[in-house]
């Protein structure tokens, strides 16, 4: 049973006018690009559609391949008409989107190709303009990172005495703590801190940001925010998807490396963290970095018992056979990556001391869902019995992410009858019905914030070390032994069943994410 909150449905332009951003030329290198195509460029195009984009902006596309502007242009559109994330393609305002859109070919590890950038970026400057923006995009490996960067610096490009200069860098950024360290001190040598923007799309996601409203925002919320009445956190980022066309990139990264090292932790540290003085950049990522420093990293023997990874094999997805890992297109028939990792992290600080916060993510499970599953403490006496022969749960609030953004909360009512038997129900709050409107794709938030300055949704060079200090004692501890049995689960299940005997031993449990999403097409 679930009571659904509503309201009048209204449409992007609706909403409060976003005041606009600062006249620029976006470079993005790698602009030839999967991410490019279909990501970065539907999300300016959008943008641009919205009215979010002063008159003076250009797009410049850098990449190895051999394009002209016609066909970097028809390959754009085909990625804008086939999106996701695009609310509206039209034509009319497309062909003015297009007419910004410029590609230039070229060697990124070459410096004359960044001799030709600056002399592009004079061009495209609007005519009259006092300042010259710029945004650079690594849309690129990030082995190309420090090349890219010292190229820019080499030829004047990270200055500011003209106008802004800000570079944004993809993730994973970097491999471990050290190559992390080594990276940001490269690109220290040439952008100063402000200029940085270390992107985490997930950050720009509306239901993401919406954590810190839901409870900083609610006294019915923060009071019972604490180690008090809350027994244990679960956090889950599930795929349905296999690697698809990312085979080399997957088996240098792994389940680790691509979501826990980030995007996990990431939800982790807003849904821990101490309220900010203010909602700005310096005061939230601050208190993001003090809850990753109050974990502490995990000894060898402590990733043995608190750490499950795994590999799925052959299953069905949606009724649709699929192929194990290792006999996905580019992968060893002995491979021994992870596609799957649970880990149970501890905070060590005075709200949550002795609250276990679990995390886990994998490919080819169930359902696609993200959320984050906040499970209070039972009630201290049980007076009521339950319709069912289990055990009622305790309440527990649902932040969900993704794909049905919005926060269930599920409790205990009394049934219908003579009998005093309880029965769960669960309050739902949708955001497509509640706010009657389609949220921002993640990218269009988080690449207008760059252009307009604002750095609360990226990541600090500190807060990123702070990341990589708890994951590579897993990885390292991983490279010491040899994995499980794998494959250990099928595609189109929960994950591995050590997964589930890690929540066992302290008498906790994962929701199910199958289970979940039936329960929710219901609601």
């Amino acid at each position: 049973m679930a009571t659904k909150i509503e309201a009048t449905a209204r449409t992007k332009s609706e909403l409060p006018p976003v005041p606009l951003a600062d006249p620029c030329v976006i470079v993005i290198f790698g602009a030839a690009g999967d991410l490019s195509r279909r990501k970065l460029l539907p999300a300016l195009y959008d943008l641009f559609a919205a009215g979010n984009l002063a008159k003076g902006f250009a797009i410049l596309g850098i990449g190895q391949e051999q394009l002209s502007d016609e066909q970097f242009r028809a390959a754009a559109h085909e990625g804008a008409a086939h999106s996701e994330d695009v609310g509206e393609l039209s034509e009319e305002k497309w062909i003015d989107f297009a007419a910004r859109l410029h590609y230039m070919p070229g060697d990124l590890l070459n410096a004359t190709t960044y001799r030709e950038i600056r002399t592009r970026l004079i061009s495209l400057r609007p005519h009259g303009a006092e300042r010259a923006n710029q945004l650079f995009y690594l849309s690129t490996p990030p082995s190309l990172a420090p090349a890219i960067v010292k190229h820019l610096g080499e030829q004047g490009l990270a200055g500011e005495a003209q106008g802004w200069s800000r570079v944004i860098v993809e993730k994973p950024f970097a491999r471990d703590l050290d190559s992390a360290r080594a990276l940001n001190a490269e690109i220290a040598q040439v952008f100063a801190e402000h200029q940085v923007y270390r992107i985490d799309h997930y950050l720009g996601k509306e239901t993401v940001q919406n954590v810190l409203v839901f409870r900083f925002g609610n006294s019915l919320f923060e009071p019972v925010w604490n180690r008090n009445f809350i027994e244990y956190v679960e956090i889950t980022a599930a795929e349905t998807l296999g690697v698809e066309q990312r085979a080399r990139y997957y088996e240098e990264a792994g389940a680790l490396r691509d979501m826990v090292a980030n995007h996990l932790l990431q939800l982790l540290a807003l849904t821990a963290m101490e309220p900010p003085v203010a909602f700005d950049a310096d005061a939230v990522r601050e208190e993001k970095v003090q809850v990753l420093r109050s974990m502490q990293p995990m000894t060898p023997d402590q990733v043995f018992k608190k750490v499950v990874r795994g590999q799925y094999c052959t299953g069905q997805i949606d009724g649709q056979e699929v192929p194990a890992y290792r006999a996905e297109p580019g992968v060893g028939p002995e491979s021994k990556t992870e596609t799957y990792v649970a880990v149970e992290f501890c905070i060590e600080n005075w709200r949550w001391a002795g609250v276990p916060f679990y995390l886990r993510t994998g490919k080819r499970l169930a359902r696609k869902v993200t959320e984050i599953a906040v499970h209070l403490r039972r009630p201290p006496q049980t007076l009521f019995a339950c319709m069912s022969d289990e055990e009622c749960d305790p309440n527990v609030i649902i932040l969900r992410i993704q794909p049905d953004e919005g926060i269930a909360i599920r409790f205990g009512a009394k049934r219908p009858g003579t009998e005093m038997l309880m029965g769960e129900v669960q309050m739902n709050f949708n955001y497509a019905t509640g706010f009657g409107v389609e949220t921002a794709a993640a990218y269009e938030t988080l690449l207008l914030d760059a252009m307009q300055g604002d750095a609360t949704l990226y990541t600090r060079r500190d807060e990123v070390e702070a990341e990589w200090r708890l994951i590579t004692p897993i990885l390292e501890a991983w490279s010491q032994t040899a994995p499980p049995p794998f494959p250990n689960y099928a595609a189109g299940s929960d994950g591995p069943t050590a997964a589930v005997e890690l929540l066992a031993r302290k008498d906790h449990h994962w929701r199910s994410i199958e289970k979940r999403m039936k329960t929710m097409e219901k609601v």
